[in-house]
């Protein structure tokens, strides 16, 4: 289902689309590639919107800095000094957060109104299209992606990305949503498992060392699950590593409601942020975001795995979030 959520100062009209399956209901808004809302049901059948969000278009205007839902891009997470190297040439991205860029800059992905369309069965995906011209926030390269969401059989909710780019660029999009599967309250209570054993540590200003330590004996730990806490925005390194596939990494539960989250991917890296920092109309620690991803800063850290895209080849990534309940 299609309809009008919004419309922006310069008349662009924003639309929201409903995918429904399974007992799972996700509402994605063309503003962002937003998921604005997720519906699931816990162990007693009872449903509850598990993702933060906004009821309007006003709230997500007036509200970026926390990135509900969003789509970001073209590089997720932080660049160090808004700049780095590719093929000779040094590329100056638009800093927003101090000297460094976060999310693609100041009108990334997140604020670009997308072309979207159905796919498969009626009310069960659609394909988020939009081109992002040659040095737009300052990255090279025309590049067109595409972001697919779908609701399989079991009513987990799909993303895969793809692109391709007429000149060497860098790319790293993923979804930033922050989950709460009470469906309110405080998420610090949740209990996660995560397949990591090692984490890039970060400086103050949340640039990775370029180091990978190990986490045994220490508060990043999750390879047995146990509550989350707070104090987390830190990037893991998915034993997996890069896979073809989308491979289960994380399960997020949460013992009031039964409720449990799954993530798969083909992605490196997850970053786990606690929301510490959210403010009015949410507090911290509302929700918990999984990002999965390449790594921070990984542009200026060729010990990292490589980002870069060229002409002829065709990025693909792919991101999977499975409800349940027990």
């Amino acid at each position: 289902m299609n309809e009008l959520f919004g419309t922006l100062s310069d008349g662009t009209p924003v639309h929201r689309w409903t995918l429904e399956r399974a007992g799972v209901r996700v509402r994605v808004l063309s503003y962002g590639g937003i998921v604005q809302s997720a519906e699931v049901p816990d162990r007693d059948g009872d449903t509850a919107d598990v993702v933060l969000g906004f009821a309007d278009l006003d709230g997500y205007l007036t509200h970026p800095g926390p990135y509900l839902g969003a789509l970001v891009g073209r590089y997720a997470n932080r660049i160090a000094g808004g700049r780095f190297p590719l093929d000779g040439r040094t590329y100056v991205t638009v800093p927003n957060e101090g000297p460094n860029s976060l999310h693609g800059g100041e009108r990334g992905f997140d604020k670009r109104v997308w072309d979207v369309e159905p796919v498969g069965d009626a009310g069960h995906g659609v394909r988020l299209s939009r081109v992002s011209p040659h040095g737009e926030e300052g990255f090279p390269g025309r590049v067109e992606i595409s972001a697919t969401y779908t609701l399989d059989g079991s009513g987990a909710l799909r993303i895969a990305y793809e692109a391709v780019t007429d000149a060497p660029t860098v790319l790293n999009p993923t979804n930033h949503s922050y989950f709460n599967l009470a469906g309110s309250g405080h998420a610090g209570g949740h209990e996660l498992r995560l397949a990591a054993s090692r984490i890039t540590p970060v400086g103050a200003d949340l640039i990775p060392t370029g180091v990978l330590q190990d986490v045994a004996g220490t508060r990043f730990d999750f390879r047995q699950a146990r509550k989350v806490g707070s104090g987390y925005d830190h990037n893991f390194v998915l034993d997996k590593g890069v896979t073809d596939t989308a491979v289960e990494v994380a399960e997020l539960y949460d013992p009031a409601s039964g409720r449990v989250l799954t993530v798969a991917t083909t992605e490196p890296g997850l970053q786990l942020y606690t929301a510490d920092h959210l403010d009015e109309p949410f507090a911290p620690g509302d929700g918990i975001a999984l990002e999965t991803q390449h790594f921070p800063d990984s542009p200026n850290r060729p010990e990292f795995p490589g980002t870069v895209l060229r002409p002829g080849e065709v990025f693909r990534s792919e991101t999977v979030y499975g409800f349940s309940a027990r």
